[in-house]
């Protein structure tokens, strides 16, 4: 394992015992709301706390981009984190979150760790190096179908801006795929791309510590990742496709007669 991304491991690791031994008592944990539906836990900050204090630890120099505290430092090397995805379901006991942190040097993501604590699910890649879950390689599916496909979504739920064009793409797509699953963490729905378990995904308006990580992986297991015209430019607008290269084209295609100004690659630059 690349040295920096077993630091990274051991960053998530030490985030993922902080939340489980959270989740034994969700009652007493102290949550507040940042904006409309979009909720932050005393869990989310000192589980962010101990990945920044381990990855700085090793490499003091680097920088941080992190879901709740900002960005610190301006190294070219920026470790791009969130601590917890999924912090909603999390709060209701619905296992379903993830601990997420991506290296990004020179504009490039170099590394990528999402763990899920409850399954103890652990999906790293280092780039040129493939994409692994629990040390054994993972790849794309070959399903060449949308029609045979399963797909993951992420529903709107901050910003209803584009909620009737994501509902009609989410028509479409109902229609078009073997059936369509929105479990509430982004990241672990790319990381279940890489895996093979879902055939494609595609979300608007995510962060970037949302998809750093997921991104690499499924880039990695030899999957595509772009934004709705399938180009880059994903890891800025938040507007993602990600999927086998069949299924991806596919995803694509199915977007396309409902994509407006606001979600084309130019208005992302």
């Amino acid at each position: 394992m690349h040295p920096m991304l077993n630091i990274a491991v051991k960053a998530a690791r030490q985030a993922a015992a902080i939340i489980n031994r959270a989740s034994q008592d969700l009652g007493a944990i102290k949550i507040r709301s940042k904006t409309y539906n979009d909720f932050v836990s005393e869990v989310d900050h000192a589980a962010e706390r101990a990945i920044i204090e381990t990855l700085l630890d090793a490499y003091p120099d680097h920088s941080i981009l992190a879901e709740e505290s900002g960005a610190q430092g301006d190294s070219e090397n920026v470790w791009i984190i969130d601590p917890l995805d999924g912090t909603t379901n999390f709060l209701h006991g619905f296992p379903q979150y993830a601990v997420s942190i991506a290296l990004k040097q020179r504009g490039q993501i170099t590394q990528a760790v999402i763990y899920d604590p409850n399954r103890n699910d652990l999906f790293t890649a280092t780039r040129g190096r493939g994409a692994f879950l629990n040390d054994r390689r993972i790849r794309v599916s070959s399903r060449a179908r949308l029609q045979e496909a399963i797909i993951g979504t992420g529903f709107p739920f901050r910003d209803f801006a584009h909620l009737d064009t994501y509902v009609a793409m989410f028509k479409d797509m109902i229609k078009k795929t073997s059936g369509v699953r929105r479990p509430g963490s982004a990241a672990l729905d790319l990381a279940y791309v890489a895996a093979g378990w879902y055939d494609g995904f595609w979300e608007i308006g995510l962060s970037q510590w949302d998809i750093a990580a997921g991104g690499l992986l499924v880039h990695e297991a030899g999957g595509l990742v772009g934004d709705f015209e399938g180009n880059e430019g994903w890891l800025e607008s938040g507007n993602i496709v990600a999927g086998n290269p069949k299924v991806f084209s596919q995803i694509l295609q199915t977007l396309s007669p409902h994509l407006t100004d606001s979600l084309k690659s130019k208005a992302a630059a």
